[in-house]
């Protein structure tokens, strides 16, 4: 494989922007099939969405991996889904792509959704190209979507064709790099014709032309040099330096189409195969196993130690199929491998490669490529090399589980296929938490949002014949101190023989609002007055009272501990009796920080129809919603909100119900914010009444 000419994709975007639809062009267009169906048609469904669910419901719940080849190169796609409910699908799928395509609706623009996934590119540093779709749509704006992107995600957004029509009217492109018209003729839009810019656009394409050789020239000197002797500029060079800004995360280089009405996604093929980076140009760096601060740079070089990632786990029929992707070296079929996080030797008993959820079997893959690997036992992220102890390759980000059900079987004797399920699932999902509640003995299950959990129920019900009951849905509240408070405490035990003691002093702190971590422990002990091998004790009995708080048995966050001076006894200490003595502090001395309850506050965006603005907007203020912005366009009203989660249950049947099913909205978790005191006094009474 020649891998300059591999190119490792994904298209992520805002919910319902087309990416799907675009997916199954692509696959047409490069001959991997020969019919297209639609999302949630009445046919066979889209090719990427292969789970029952993902038809019926028509939309991607989980991310698909397909290769196909477009003219002499090789493409791996992966689509990914865009509720943000399933964002972990995008954030792993990014964590391992060379490149992406941001997919845009012609009306919506820059949506909320679009703005998280321009985040998780940003984090991955992945070069991408936009693509705005729906220009068949009325109300079609692409200069505005343009806008959208500089302003609301930053992007130095450049328009690399203007469309020839809009709504209705939408026929084709002008590629404003070699100044010509594209038109998509043909039933199915296979054929591009090629003709002489129409005289009504000459104008507006010579402006648009312009502007992107004015923004390029920002960028190279020899550009800059032409633009002012007024020189001829070739495509080539555009090309090439388009290809340089893109691969420098400088440049967004903006296309449009319709890829329901087939027009556009060729000249897409074009740019991704012609700007996006192959594996020899994205430089990855693993860090040394026993020391994180030393990088060891990976090459796709076939001579070198294998090394590998495992980014997405599925359970299927035959066995865990581990989604990897090669950075350095090669596998070959049958050969063992060593699980960088558990020492443990693995052997990758069959390699294939995917089309949705069709495998084609491979006896070897090579650094720069995506396969499946079957046969092994890990968990998502764990890293692969050919030698114990050689790299470890970052994990990626993995967002906190927001709502929380109480499940159990309606039948006793399905309990076991439960447990199989919510195994598989967690292990499958990093955002798909299962615990068991002490007191209660309750299952309690974790997502990130009611149609999370709601789609990992109805797959229970399905793929394991088991009738599940839910409770109703609960919010992950948490407790944080509010005011500094030191302690002084000892702890004393004889009970004949040596006894326990332990003596800690320091002080308990809220720690600063933009502070990541939920938990920090500081030490300042001078003179050995608390021995060091016993401090990872008091810190460990500290963090085991964290997991539920003195207010009402919530896990605590922002709390910061400072450990200053203590005392210990020659016999009588120990690392249990440092442990206790950290756990009665705690017990003894939080109360006095005067804890509150936090609780998720989520980013509501809302669009529905001008004459329903009053009542969405009257409902988000009576469901204890901040209202941020409101704006109008084209008999649309955007409302953007800031509502507590506890608020939001069974949000998507009102609102349906306030604009005659035609509202539409997403959420995601924006941040913890302190309960008003009236609701925290009920939330504590009603835990109470529960245990």
């Amino acid at each position: 494989m020649d891998l300059a000419k591999l190119r490792n994709i994904g298209i992520s975007a805002h919910i319902d922007s087309g990416k799907t639809t675009l997916s199954e062009r692509i696959l047409f267009y490069t001959g991997r099939i020969h019919r297209m169906e639609e999302v949630g048609g009445g046919g066979a469904g889209a090719t990427m969405d292969h789970m029952e669910l993902e038809r019926e419901r028509g939309i991607t719940i989980t991310s698909a991996a397909t290769s196909v080849e477009w003219k002499e190169f090789a493409i791996n796609l992966i689509d990914t889904p865009g509720h943000v409910d399933f964002t972990v699908e995008v954030e792993r799928s990014l964590r391992v792509l060379d490149g992406a395509v941001l997919v845009l609706c012609a009306v919506g623009g820059v949506q909320s959704q679009t703005i998280t996934v321009d985040r998780q590119m940003n984090r991955y540093h992945v070069p991408r190209l936009a693509f705005i779709n729906k220009m068949d749509r009325a109300g079609a704006d692409p200069f505005r979507v343009v806008r959208d992107l500089k302003e609301k995600l930053g992007d130095d957004a450049l328009l690399m064709q203007i469309p020839l029509g809009a709504g209705d009217q939408f026929q084709g492109v002008v590629d404003l790099a070699t100044m010509q018209a594209l038109y998509f003729d043909g039933p199915e839009g296979e054929h591009i014709r090629i003709e002489p810019i129409p005289a009504d656009v000459a104008e507006l394409a010579r402006e648009w032309r312009m502007k992107m050789l004015e923004s390029l020239a920002m960028y190279s000197d020899e550009l800059m040099e032409r633009l002012l002797s007024e020189e001829e500029i070739s495509a080539e060079m555009i090309h090439t330096v388009t290809r340089m800004v893109v691969q420098q995360l400088d440049v967004t280089p903006v296309f449009l189409g319709a890829a329901y009405k087939n027009k556009g996604v060729q000249p897409l093929l074009d740019a991704i195969t012609r700007y996006l980076p192959s594996p020899l140009e994205h430089e990855i760096h693993a860090k040394a196993w026993d020391n994180a601060a030393v990088t060891v740079p990976l090459e796709p070089d076939l001579e070198k130690p294998f090394v590998g990632m495992a980014f997405k786990i599925v359970d299927d029929p035959y066995g865990q199929l581990t989604f990897m992707r090669v950075y350095q070296g090669r596998i070959e079929k049958g050969n063992t491998y060593i699980n960088q996080r558990t020492g443990r030797k693995e052997r990758f008993s069959r390699i294939v490669r995917m089309h949705a959820d069709e495998r084609k079997e491979m006896a070897e893959a090579q650094a720069g490529d995506i396969v499946a690997v079957m046969g092994i036992d890990c968990a998502s992220g764990d890293t692969y090399a050919a030698t114990p102890k050689y790299c470890t390759l970052e994990s990626m980000f993995v967002p906190e589980p927001v709502i929380k059900i109480a499940v159990s079987p309606q039948s006793r004797n399905d309990a076991d296929k439960l447990g199989k399920a919510l195994a598989r699932f967690r292990k499958e999902d990093p955002t798909f938490r299962v615990s068991t509640d002490q007191e209660t003995n309750e299952i309690l299950v974790e997502g990130m949002g009611e149609l999370h959990l709601d789609v990992y129920m109805e797959r229970i019900r399905r793929e394991y014949k088991v009738n599940v009951l839910v409770g109703a849905p609960k919010v992950s509240y948490r407790e944080a101190p509010t005011q500094p408070i030191s302690f002084d405490y000892k702890h004393r035990k004889q009970t004949g023989g040596s006894g326990q003691y332990a003596h800690i002093v320091g002080r308990f702190e809220p720690l600063a609002e933009d502070v990541p971590e939920p938990f920090v422990f500081d030490e300042e002990v001078v003179g050995g007055r608390v021995p060091k091998q016993y401090i990872p004790s008091v810190k460990k009995g500290f963090e085991d009272c964290l997991l539920k708080g003195p207010v009402a048995g919530f896990p605590v966050i922002g709390l910061k501990t400072v450990l200053t001076d203590g005392s210990y006894h020659e016999v009588d200490s120990s690392d249990r009796a440092f442990q206790t003595c950290a756990q009665g502090c705690f017990r003894e001395t939080f109360m006095k920080t005067r804890p509150v309850l936090l609780e998720p506050v989520m980013k509501l965006d809302v669009e529905a129809p001008d004459q329903f603005q009053g009542p969405v907007t009257g409902d988000v203020v009576s469901r204890r919603g901040i209202i941020m912005s409101t704006s109008n366009r084209d008999g649309l009203a955007l409302i953007s909100a800031e509502v507590p989660l506890a608020e939001t249950f069974g949000y998507a049947t009102d609102l349906r119900s306030m604009t005659q099913g035609q509202g539409t909205f997403t959420m995601e978790l924006l941040c913890y914010r302190r309960v008003p005191a009236s609701i925290q006094e009920e939330i504590i009474k009603k835990r109470k009444e529960d245990s």
